[in-house]
């Protein structure tokens, strides 16, 4: 990889390079997507079957689109029991730290009758998307139902694409139902989603729609917001590592990789203040490649966007690092609980050596369905929020209501709003 100088031209340049990746950029596939929810929305469970024997080469049926328990129970004797002890470990993990996220409705009232405020209610139905394809994704299963479940929604539905043989992958399966998904589907891309946004005959409509997916997937989220919520629109895999002279560079070269095998399109960024370590963070990727299993994917990766910057100073790297807003940040410095600081724009944060991205994706507890695109400077992880809806409570006293009558009536009255301030007037004059 090239070693390229930290400068304000080099940053604008690779932030118009990551941009394009992000999907509202890919209009050529915009309306492919838009005859697929077309479609699915005007003929339900015929255009569903249609899409997945086009897509998916995967004959479904009213009968078996849902999955069963048989083949739950299936599921369970084709993982491994070491995964599943793993899955569990993570999932008590996961929920501890959603469970620090939940909000109570709360009221407030006072002597002359005023009764304020904040009903908290969860969602009524959640819908869940999780990727097959490429690679098998039971983690994203358990962050993307356990904060509904923690939230209290009453029903989660999830929809993942099956193989060919008809099948989900087995630890999908395991990891959904560990997790308490309430129904699982067996529909994949864009039809999937479209499914879950209106409904058809077999897949019932649901309030949200979460959770990762491809370029139509993503595409197809942005078109049905507004008949449903979505969580975010997803774009590729982003890890950006802050480090200075006191990196370990055999680690660094690691974590880069560890985002750049996810696709393609996935960036891979390191910024630091010795360019010694970017020297050997080359080295080391350059030793690493051969004997990874997804060596090819890794290097279009890189060759697209891997990037190794040296910065003058470390106040340079960190207003670098904020412009980027990386959905992943390692900080790998000689104080980096004092660099954290300094930071206002991440998806998630890894401090030191041995807080590397993966802890994060596996295990730890917090949730690695994280803003990408630089959306970080104004979305956040997903978490219990995304599931439940906050309504304000209000009553007033007719003493309370007296007292403040003719301030909202010239409040109304101001924004040529009568009838607003009538609304008001009529329930004093008979005191007049």
């Amino acid at each position: 990889m090239e070693i390229e100088k930290l400068n304000e031209e080099n940053i604008k340049t690779l932030l118009t390079k990551l941009l394009k990746r992000s999907p509202i950029s890919y209009g050529k596939y915009e309306a492919s997507v838009n005859e697929i929810i077309g479609n699915v929305r005007e003929n339900g469970d015929k255009a569903v079957f249609e899409l997945e024997k086009k897509f998916d080469k995967v004959d479904l049926t009213p009968q078996n689109i849902r999955v069963t328990k048989e083949e739950i129970d299936e599921a369970y004797s084709k993982v491994d029991e070491k995964l599943l002890t793993v899955i569990r470990k993570s999932l008590k993990n996961i929920r501890a730290f959603h469970e620090k996220q939940k909000q109570n409705s709360w009221f407030t009232t006072d002597e002359k009758g005023i009764f304020l405020g904040q009903k908290v209610t969860p969602i009524a139905i959640a819908g869940v998307y999780v990727p097959g394809g490429k690679a098998v994704y039971p983690s994203s299963v358990l962050m993307n139902i356990v904060p509904a479940k923690v939230a209290g929604v009453p029903r989660s539905v999830m929809c993942t694409p099956p193989g060919p043989d008809g099948k989900v992958y087995p630890s999908t399966l395991v990891a959904a139902n560990e997790a308490g998904a309430d129904e699982i589907y067996k529909v994949g891309g864009a039809q999937a989603i479209a499914a879950m946004a209106f409904g058809t005959e077999s897949v019932p409509k649901v309030d949200k729609i979460v959770g990762p997916g491809n370029i139509y997937v993503a595409l197809a989220k942005k078109a049905v917001f507004g008949y449903v919520s979505i969580d975010s629109i997803a774009g590729p895999s982003e890890i950006l590592v802050l480090a200075d002279e006191t990196a370990n560079a055999h680690f660094v070269a690691a974590d880069l990789l560890s985002q750049a095998e996810h696709d393609e399109m996935a960036s891979a960024i390191l910024i630091t203040t010795s360019k010694k370590l970017a020297e050997d963070v080359d080295k080391e990727i350059q030793g690493y490649l051969p004997k990874l299993s997804r060596e090819e994917i890794i290097r279009k990766s890189l060759d697209n966007y891997g990037h190794l910057f040296v910065a003058d100073s470390k106040e340079d790297a960190i207003a670098a690092v904020n412009q980027i807003a990386s959905e992943h940040l390692e900080i790998v410095t000689a104080d980096p609980f004092l660099d954290m600081t300094k930071i206002k724009n991440a998806g998630a944060i890894f401090l030191g050596t041995w807080s590397s991205e993966p802890l994060g994706d596996y295990f730890a507890g917090p949730n690695h369905v994280l803003p990408t695109n630089g959306t970080a400077k104004f979305f956040s992880a997903l978490c219990v929020d995304d599931f439940i809806k906050k309504s304000s409570v209000i009553s007033y006293s007719e003493e309370a209501l007296k007292e403040i009558a003719s301030d909202i009536e010239d409040f109304a009255e101001c924004e040529k709003l009568t009838a607003h301030a009538n609304s008001i007037r009529v329930r004093f004059e008979d005191n007049k």
